[in-house]
């Protein structure tokens, strides 16, 4: 029998919604993924076969076939876990779940059925809802983030049991809603305030120059310079986001597993590492390094 489910992939700061379709048939026990799926995904017929076990379900004994489409964009991650499982369920359960077409599920399984948070719900959220889809069932830790696309429904779960019980109406759950603006309204300064920093005239005038002018600014100099300390002190001076801009910050976040912290979402994106520096504004952005 053949269930449909829908999912997401994470195609650079957007996302798209990915059809996950699971057929089970008569042959040999074994289970095939196709549609450019990496190892985090290949392993997830492991995971799935241990969750629904230990949540009180069956894994069927037959030939089972999963396709992410489209086949040509490669899936990565563990978000599919959820999906595959459900549309296993839709498959093959006693009694089965409703039609899943219409629902789009990401979300990671542990061997005991619980649900583990993925990176890029907002995004893949904001895609569900120009697809026009009817709800997503994301992980409980995602919900909230999910919710601010504002798009269908989105039930938080805990576990596979929470998910099943829910779309068969055996215990229907409250789609979760936040306040956007109440959310995103305060911006927390954790890189700290420039107004801390003695000494270094010339590079803060730059600052303060990009932050008026929404002017990019790239920091040079050799380690210990400052350049770090300076570029994360620069949303400190820029003017408070807007929503829009607060959504559209905590969604680049959201692909660095950060959408989730309170402080994140409400100020500037960061990234940095060995000798370079990175910040993102919809107003400003800076970056530095030393050769």
């Amino acid at each position: 029998m053949l269930a449909r489910v829908r999912s997401g992939a994470l195609r650079g700061i957007d996302a798209l919604v990915v059809d996950v379709e699971v057929d089970v048939s008569s042959g040999l026990p074994h289970t095939t993924t196709v549609g450019l799926p990496d190892g985090a995904v290949r392993e997830a017929s492991d995971r799935i076969r241990a969750a629904l076990r230990n949540a009180g379900f069956a894994y069927p004994q037959r030939r089972i076939t999963v396709n992410l489409a489209p086949a040509g964009v490669r899936k990565e991650g563990v978000a599919y876990d959820l999906p595959i499982a459900l549309g296993i369920l839709a498959a093959e359960a006693t009694p089965p779940l409703p039609d899943l077409a219409a629902w789009c599920v990401l979300g990671e399984l542990g061997l005991d059925g619980r649900v583990h948070g993925v990176r890029g719900a907002l995004p893949i959220a904001a895609a569900a809802k120009r697809t026009g889809l009817r709800g997503l069932i994301v992980p409980a830790a995602n919900a909230a983030e999910a919710a601010l696309a504002e798009g269908p429904p989105v039930i938080g779960v805990e576990s596979l049991a929470e998910a099943v019980a829910h779309l068969r109406g055996e215990a229907p759950r409250a789609p979760t809603t936040v306040d956007a603006a109440a959310l995103l309204a305060v911006a927390l300064l954790g890189g700290g305030d420039l107004a801390d920093v003695r000494g270094q005239q010339s590079a803060k005038r730059a600052l303060e120059v990009a932050a008026a002018g929404a002017h990019n600014l790239l920091l040079i100099g050799p380690p210990g310079s400052g350049k770090t300390m300076l570029a994360r002190r620069l949303p400190s001076i820029l003017p408070a986001l807007s929503l829009e801009e607060a959504i559209e910050v905590t969604a680049i976040h959201s692909f660095d597993w950060g959408g989730n912290s309170e402080q994140r979402r409400r100020t500037s994106a960061w990234k940095y590492g060995a000798g370079t520096v990175g910040a993102f504004s919809p107003r400003s952005s800076v970056c530095g390094g030393f050769w």
